[in-house]
């Protein structure tokens, strides 16, 4: 079997546009959670969401590319150009047969649907655009990522709900260690910060109503959480299998050693409240890397700031470690970049990889009440520095998906 290593990280984030801008925020456990300005909000019972900023779709890809591009599919084209620049990836010597892009998004071109839905109502079916249907599908992030480079490996685009980004890591590792490629753009995007998903949500009072206060409203593990805040963004990485890596002197950021994937079978969208599928998840993470519990040296939590789900996390990493559950530092980046669905999972492994490559742990913020039932180290409100070599990131999704990747510091 091949080892598989991260080369190539790219993300766009509430945090920030580029992977260094995103680390240093977070790990100063600074907040990208604000008002929403992009559409009138004075009718929901939420107002606040993990925006992207400063991101000039038209200047990056020109005009006319642009246009046919919803935001979702821009925002994974975008962190898929910085991840293969930081992989210093020859594409004119590459083997581009042998290179997948297995790139998801959970919700796709909502905001697309929304603007034709109303072309259609107020100027009629002659005026709906040609390319609504390729613009929200949402396996056209893979696919643009594709035809832009030529790639003609596999192309996947899982759809998992939040777990996507460690769907489409764990199923791109499976197919590198088989030697079916020679590497996979990897991750998620999402753009579904919309008047009517904010809506559904908001009835289904998922959300966190905590308007007056942005920063403060996402507090996974914290007793005064009242539910999740919305955000958006891409996380992409570039997996390749050593042997290649190696051969073309790259820069290897770390090791993906595991990978483990469950159902909860249990509810359209909460969780198994004893985290059934959690700790399945988790523990083929560990059996799939040949790991034993004690060898786990920080967790990056799902942690949505819900109340069932965050008690439900934390029950399956006690089911799963044991006593060394409290011995093991949790972090919960949601806390500062909001929920961002199915970009989630690839933003999140870019945190752990630099977790591990810097020795940092980023805090969970907004720590300042403790839920009695979440009672582990969740890193409080302040970075921590430690000795980190292995890591686990969790992603769980609506419909009970699970997917857990175990990242390893690369030594040579």
């Amino acid at each position: 079997m091949e080892r598989v290593v991260i080369t190539g990280m790219g993300v766009l984030s509430p945090l920030g546009n580029d992977t260094e801008t995103f680390w240093q925020r977070l790990i100063r456990g600074e907040s990208g959670i604000g008002v929403i300005d992009a559409f009138d909000t004075s009718r929901h019972k939420t107002k606040i969401a993990g925006l992207v900023k400063d991101f000039d779709a038209e200047g990056r890809f020109g005009r006319k590319e642009a246009r046919r591009m919803d935001r979702f599919t821009q925002f994974a084209l975008a962190a898929a150009e910085d991840a293969l620049l930081d992989s210093g990836l020859d594409l004119n010597q590459a083997d581009k047969e042998r290179i997948g892009v297995y790139v998801g998004s959970g919700i796709g071109g909502i905001g697309t649907l929304l603007e034709q839905a109303k072309v259609l109502t107020e100027r009629g079916p002659e005026r709906v655009s040609p390319t609504l249907v390729p613009m929200l599908i949402s396996n056209m992030a893979a696919a643009t990522i594709s035809i832009r480079y030529g790639f003609t490996g596999p192309t996947l685009s899982p759809v998992t709900a939040c777990s996507i980004g460690n769907t489409a890591i764990g199923e791109a590792w499976r197919l590198i260690r088989s030697g079916e490629a020679d590497a996979v753009v990897a991750g998620g995007a999402e753009a579904a910060i919309t008047d009517i998903s904010l809506a559904s949500f908001g009835n289904a009072t998922s959300l966190s109503t905590r308007n007056d206060d942005p920063t403060r409203a996402s507090r996974p593990f914290d007793s005064g959480r009242d539910g999740f805040v919305m955000g958006e963004g891409a996380g992409i990485v570039i997996l390749e299998s050593l042997s290649h890596a190696l051969q073309r002197g790259a820069r290897i950021h770390a090791e993906v050693i595991g990978y483990g994937a469950s159902s909860d079978a249990y509810h359209m969208v909460a969780t198994h409240p004893e985290g059934t599928g959690a700790y399945l998840a988790m523990k083929q993470a560990l059996r799939s890397a040949e790991l034993q519990p004690e060898e786990i040296d920080v967790i990056s939590a799902h942690a949505t700031s819900t109340e069932l789900g965050d008690r439900s996390e934390t029950a399956a990493i006690k089911r799963l470690f044991g006593k060394h559950a409290r011995s093991i530092p949790v972090t919960a980046n949601k806390s500062m970049i909001g929920h961002m669905f199915g970009a989630a999972g690839g933003a999140e492994a870019i945190a752990l990889v630099k977790s591990l490559q810097e020795g940092i742990i980023p805090p969970t913020i907004n720590q300042e009440s403790p839920d009695p039932a979440c009672d582990l180290d969740y890193v409080p409100n302040v970075a921590r520095q430690a000795e980190l070599t292995i890591g686990l990131s969790n992603s769980f999704g609506f419909g009970g998906h699970n997917a857990v990747i175990a990242l390893r510091r690369y030594e040579e």
